[in-house]
This record gives C-alpha cells, sequence and structure tokens, in this order.
C-alpha cells in the first residue's frame, strides 16, 4: 500500500490500526511512526525519479531518432551529388 499514492490514506488508517493492537510503549511507538513516515516519504521519492527517468528515456529516444534521420538525410545528400 505504501507503493500507490493513491492509497496512502487508507495505509495510513490501517497501520494507526495495526499500531493501536500492539498495545507497545511509547518509545516505540514514536520509532515506529517514524520509520512509517521515512517509508512514505522514499516511496515518493522513487516514483519522482521513475518519472524523471522515464522523460529522460523519452527525450533520449527522441534524440537518437533525430539523429539517425539526420545521418540519412546526410547519406542521401551526399550521394545526389
Amino acid at each position: 500500500m505504501s507503493q500507490d499514492p493513491t492509497l496512502h490514506g487508507d495505509a495510513k488508517r490501517r497501520f494507526l490500526d495495526l499500531q493501536d493492537s500492539l498495545s507497545i510503549d511509547p518509545a516505540a511507538t514514536a520509532v515506529l511512526e517514524a520509520l512509517w513516515k521515512e517509508v512514505l516519504v522514499a516511496r515518493r521519492s522513487a516514483m519522482y525519479w521513475e518519472h524523471i527517468s522515464h522523460a529522460e528515456k523519452g527525450i533520449s529516444d527522441r534524440i537518437a531518432k533525430t539523429h539517425v534521420q539526420l545521418q540519412q538525410n546526410y547519406l542521401r545528400l551526399m550521394q545526389e551529388q
């Protein structure tokens, strides 16, 4: 659930239910909450960089395609001369 940002609200509710059912001391509860928040932050960060990577790949693919077309145009031009 932590991997899908649309489910973070539901995941948070389930986490709180789990936390209540464990009946652990306050210090452990604080650590558990901090870890949960870090999981969510890390997942959002990973998703952000994944989107950036896909965008870079798209740009790179377009540049490569344009480069091939330019090479072909150049070769055609050289053959015509």
